[in-house]
């Protein structure tokens, strides 16, 4: 089966057509050369599958009576009735087929493939130029309505790369799909890269047509009970094969449709770029026409971080990357350092905490082969079918759905870097015969973690996050929760708070993208319980140590700043007398200077205050100097600078780029009877400020802060600053929760 034989069974029916039209107009028409035939969508296109049904039009001039009309169209059509040849037709006069192409869209769709059979050649070509005119003059009243019928076809029939049985027609990724592509295209409204889906169709239509036969009814579904059936007919190994390829197939057309409707949405209308300008963001990346895209002429070779860093910021502004730069950036390839740096792994992170609008970027590298070029364990579950009821969604597609509920959850622990992927690569271990996935995948992560840039014991909690993800959900479901032996076998597995934290929020991730047959609320609580219990049994969570600062120069109470560049950022040590306002003046300063805080750790010990940040710079911006960063720390803390105006104006610019929806920021305050101190911990997403606002909240609480770790974990932030009243005690429960309760409050008011 193939486009040939498409072709030769259109031929030959377009031949016995030919002679019947003719012949029945000869017949009953007093102007038979005033008719004409036409073959119109599928058909018309001359792909026509063995059981299809034939799509015709017949034109006439309107000059005959009806009564000749109807009787010449029984004569051409009753014999092929007869043979149950099975026929869609219509018979109409050009004025009439204008009138209802404009008020049926399916119509409408149909016309603008219209392909010449027999009769009136001319009165064919009119109607066929008349098609394409009111398509692309109406292409605004149409494409809403076709973006429309797009969507409830999908709504009804799903995603094609992620069903068991999945109709190759009708279903998202579908053959109907691709043909929505062509119209786009002759809309003139935007450029549609057709061919990058014609293996996509080719491979499509060859399974449509095995699965009709030469003999069998029409249908499109490729069922389970077909499928092994077609996988040998068309020599594939067996049907997990047929529909990886079928799976791979879907996915191209949804991925060009999903930037399709971008490009025309962005063209229509100016959205938060106007149309014709460029805006720089970052080093070698523009936003053009609502797009992240590579700046014209950038090396990408001396930039091997260039693609991580494209996507993190497409993701998390919830734009798509554009199709040119993925194909500009995989002929250019430039391999990653192992480990990977750090900034390469924020981006990542950061790239798989943007929820939903992941996806889309995520479908753009993995089209292009960067995913793989990356993460080379990729490429064994890369549109892996997983031929399971309970499971909707491919294993890798489930595995990016997993992500996406992670995200929602990173508030609820204290490492979200460890959860997001953790969520990512929890099945990676699939796909491989005789070897169970969660054990195997513990042993193919922590490798690939250490690669990725974590250290032994963080890829070590990730390899134990892969491993028990099944964990959590099996005993909750399965064991007496009451038993004090189910809860010690838990807390064997697992042993600390943080991990089993971690574990509950990827069991949650897990089991909602898997779907309502391996999720639900009973089952939800039940894990809760679980977790609640082991918790208790490991009498709480302890809480993050304070730091332990030496600074690299004298100790003296004399302001000095030195600077360092090292391999993960720009390294600056502060060291000054410890004062009211000190760390907040710090952090605005760096706030103003364009200089991003990725980490930081402050520890104050006899009245002198020693600060270490690591920072990266904005883009366009300029790197102070150490003795410019001094002078205007110096300033501020004179109370010579307006750091709260200037930070708002910088926070003003940063929403001028709008981003994802985030979950809001949360606060928790506790008190730590290790260090007799009060810990307020802040979790969020990043964005500028948010350490002064933090810090000079809870300067004007009228409280000390002892030392503060800082930290950015891709685009979540995670603060935690050890504070005591002013007479150096913990602050009362009732006051921490109210600073906390302030805290939180005014992160709100200025995202």
């Amino acid at each position: 089966m193939g486009t040939r034989e498409r072709r030769e069974r259109s031929d030959r029916i377009d031949h016995t057509l030919r002679v019947s039209f003719l012949q029945s107009a000869a017949e009953h028409l007093n102007r038979p050369s005033q008719v004409a035939l036409a073959a119109v969508g599928g058909y018309g296109r001359g792909e026509l599958a063995p059981a299809s049904d034939l799509d015709l039009l017949i034109l006439h001039s309107g000059k005959e009576k009806h009564e000749a009309i109807t009787k010449f169209v029984n004569a051409f059509l009753y014999p092929l009735w007869d043979t149950g040849t099975s026929i869609d037709h219509s018979v109409r006069t050009r004025s009439e087929t204008r009138q209802i192409a404009y008020e049926d869209i399916r119509v409408a769709l149909g016309l603008l493939d219209l392909r010449f059979l027999a009769g009136d050649r001319e009165l064919c070509s009119a109607v066929k130029i008349d098609s394409i005119e009111n398509w692309r003059k109406n292409k605004d009243y149409y494409l809403p309505k076709l973006k429309q019928s797009i969507k409830e076809r999908a709504n009804r029939f799903g995603e094609l790369a992620f069903l068991l049985e999945p109709d190759l027609k009708q279903a998202r990724g579908g053959l109907r799909d691709i043909n929505a592509l062509r119209a786009i295209e002759r809309s003139g409204i935007v450029n549609v890269s057709l061919p990058r889906v014609a293996e996509s169709e080719s491979l499509l239509s060859n399974v449509r047509d095995m699965l009709h036969g030469e003999n069998q009814k029409s249908r499109d579904q490729l069922l389970l009970s077909e499928q092994d059936r077609i996988a040998s007919a068309m020599k594939f190994q067996n049907a997990d094969e047929l529909m990886l390829e079928v799976a791979k197939s879907a996915r191209a057309v949804d991925y060009l449709m999903d930037l399709t409707w971008h490009r025309i949405e962005t063209t229509a209308t100016k959205g938060w770029f106007p149309k014709g300008r460029t805006v720089q963001v970052d080093k070698g990346l523009i936003i053009s026409s609502s797009e992240i895209a590579i700046s014209s002429g950038y090396d990408i070779s001396k930039d091997p971080g260039l693609g991580l860093r494209a996507a993190a910021m497409a993701a998390q502004r919830g734009l798509p990357l554009s199709i040119e730069s993925c194909v500009e950036m995989a002929q250019n390839f430039a391999p990653l350092s192992k480990p990977w740096p750090k900034s390469a792994l924020d981006h990542l992170v950061s790239l798989i905490g943007a929820g939903s609008s992941m996806i889309r970027v995520f479908e753009a590298l993995d089209q292009e082969g960067l995913i793989e070029k990356w993460i080379p364990e990729w490429s064994q579950v890369r549109f892996l079918p997983q031929r399971n009821v309970l499971h909707r969604h491919t294993v890798d597609r489930h595995m990016l759905e997993t992500a996406i509920r992670a995200a929602a959850l990173t508030r609820t622990v204290k490492r979200p870097d460890i959860l997001l992927v953790a969520a990512l690569f929890h099945d990676i271990g699939k796909g491989f015969v005789n070897k169970d996935h969660s054990e195997y995948g513990s042993e193919l992560i922590e490798p690939l973690a250490m690669r990725l840039g974590f250290d032994d014991s963080d890829a070590n909690q990730i390899a134990l996050l892969v491993r028990e993800h099944l964990l959590l959900s099996a005993i909750a479901t399965r064991r007496d929760l009451s038993d004090p032996a189910t809860i010690q076998f838990v807390v064997g597995k697992i042993k600390d708070p943080e991990s089993i934290q971690l574990l509950h929020a990827l069991s949650i991730a897990d089991g909602e993208a898997t779907g309502g047959s391996a999720w639900s609320k009973w089952k939800a609580e039940l894990v809760s319980e679980l977790v609640s219990r082991c918790l208790t049994a490991m009498s709480g969570v302890k809480p993050v140590s304070e730091p332990d600062l030496m600074p690299t120069g004298p100790l003296t109470q004399e302001l000095t700043v030195s600077m360092l560049t090292k391999e993960e950022g720009i390294e600056i040590e502060i060291v000054a007398k410890d004062q009211n306002g000190l760390l907040s003046a710090v952090a605005g300063i760096m706030t103003i200077s364009r200089l991003n805080v990725r980490s930081a750790r402050t520890r104050t010990t006899n009245e002198i205050a020693v600060m270490r940040l690591v920072v990266e710079l904005d883009a366009n911006a300029v790197m102070p100097s150490v003795e410019k960063l001094t002078e205007a720390l110096k300033r501020a803390l004179n109370g010579e600078l307006d750091l709260n105006r200037k930070i708002d104006e910088r926070i003003e610019n940063y929403r001028k780029y709008p981003g994802i929806p985030t979950p809001p920021p949360v606060v928790f305050a506790a008190n730590d009877l290790a260090t007799n101190a009060t810990i307020i911990e802040v979790r969020m997403h990043d964005r500028p400020g948010i350490l002064f606002s933090v810090t000079r909240a809870i300067s004007r609480f009228g409280v000390d802060i002892q030392s503060a770790i800082v930290s950015t974990l891709g685009a979540e932030a995670f603060d935690t600053l050890y504070v005591t009243d002013l007479a150096g005690k913990p602050l009362s429960g009732e006051r921490a929760q109210l600073l906390a309760t302030k805290v939180e409050n005014i992160l709100i008011t200025h995202l």
